[in-house]
């Protein structure tokens, strides 16, 4: 773990343990992480299950995964470093650097900001949370997880057609910003976003196994879709999301480099590179961005407009949600924990106010994203 040292706690284990393994027992989980730290010590940490139920390869705490949105408070950071340093401002209209990319409403190309892009407020979509005849659908726009060798510019032009779900600013959509945010970043620094992203954020945290590429193929976890048991991803793969299109992955993605950088969903990451970026967050900043930039990214940035996808109670900092009224909400989590996931299976949080940050990362997805797994184990650290 770097520089986080360990302190074991007894009575956090007890808590956690029997809900990993009930998990496992139960076919809900084929293996994951689970890293808590606390005041900056390592609290609790556990590999469980196996990284590949079908060789019988063991989880390992170093087990590298596909982060899916992991990604997007990591580019976040990488684009706060970016406003602190004045290469870009978050009210600099997107066309500032993607002159071409003007999806319209009714009839109109209003003003896309880098900040509508990082707080979700853009007017844009997913693809996932249209049916299956929605524009996004139509025109093949990319979520960032499937349709290797797509390239930005092809699906800049898809998105920019499909146009605008509401003007910008009048409402919080979950979507593809972040994936136009990496292309403004791109052009913005004259270099590729993974470049961007490592040179403004995992080599000053040293998080080696972070990147829009893995690093490490033998310590790659094999991803599947929910059980019992939980059963291997194809090529490609749709996991079914209310009702709607569904998740759409396509898991050999990460090896084509010829598929765009999606900055909301294209990077691989381990669990303690996961913990030292939340780590870097929660103690003011770790050398990537001010402290008063990191409390920001911990700090409702969309006033009452973003009733996010876990329902009322919720408000978007950067980068992820931030707890507002856990009475509304019906979480575990208290006032003022910043957390998200990712549809590979993960989540996390951090609580500023008792010193924690939570990692829980898994190859079953969507267990380890909005399970039992992750609802419970969310409730035994909060608790």
């Amino acid at each position: 773990m770097g520089q986080i040292a360990d302190r074991p706690d007894a009575a956090l284990a007890a808590r956690l343990d029997p809900i990993v393994d009930t998990a496992l027992a139960e076919g809900r989980l084929a293996g994951g992480v689970i890293l808590v730290a606390r005041d900056g010590a390592l609290a609790y940490a556990r590999a469980a299950g196996q990284a590949d139920l079908e060789t019988g390869r063991p989880m390992t705490r170093d087990a590298i995964f596909r982060a899916s949105s992991l990604t997007k408070p990591i580019v976040t950071a990488a684009a706060l470093s970016m406003v602190e340093d004045g290469t870009v401002g978050l009210d600099d209209p997107v066309i500032r650097f993607l002159p071409d990319f003007r999806p319209a409403w009714q009839g109109e190309t209003p003003a896309i900001t880098l900040r509508h892009l990082l707080t979700h407020t853009a007017g844009l979509s997913y693809g996932f949370m249209q049916p299956d005849d929605g524009p996004y659908l139509k025109l093949g726009v990319s979520d960032g997880m499937d349709q290797p060798g797509l390239t930005f510019a092809e699906n800049l032009d898809r998105i920019a057609r499909a146009g605008l779900v509401f003007p910008p600013g009048a409402a919080w959509l979950y979507s593809v910003g972040m994936d136009v945010l990496g292309a403004a970043m791109e052009q913005a620094a004259g270099k590729p976003l993974g470049e961007v992203v490592a040179e403004r954020v995992t080599r000053r945290l040293g998080m080696a196994d972070t990147g829009f590429a893995v690093t490490d193929r033998a310590r790659l976890a094999r991803p599947y879709a929910d059980g019992p048991p939980p059963r291997p991803m194809g090529d490609t793969h749709v996991v079914p999301f209310a009702g709607l299109s569904g998740i759409r992955f396509a898991p050999g993605r990460i090896f084509d480099a010829g598929s765009f950088p999606s900055g909301g969903a294209g990077m691989a990451c381990s669990a303690p590179d996961m913990l030292a970026f939340l780590e870097a967050v929660r103690t003011g900043g770790g050398g990537v961005v001010s402290a008063d930039t990191a409390r920001s990214m911990m700090t409702n940035q969309t006033g009452a407009l973003a009733i996010v996808t876990s329902g009322p109670g919720w408000g978007f900092g950067f980068g992820g949600a931030v707890m507002l009224d856990p009475a509304a909400s019906g979480s575990p989590l208290p006032a003022g924990a910043w957390m998200w996931g990712g549809v590979y299976g993960h989540s996390w949080f951090v609580d500023p106010a008792a010193g924690t940050s939570f990692v829980l990362m898994t190859n079953t997805s969507t267990e380890g994203m909005s399970g039992r797994l992750s609802q419970e184990l969310m409730g035994a650290v909060a608790s």
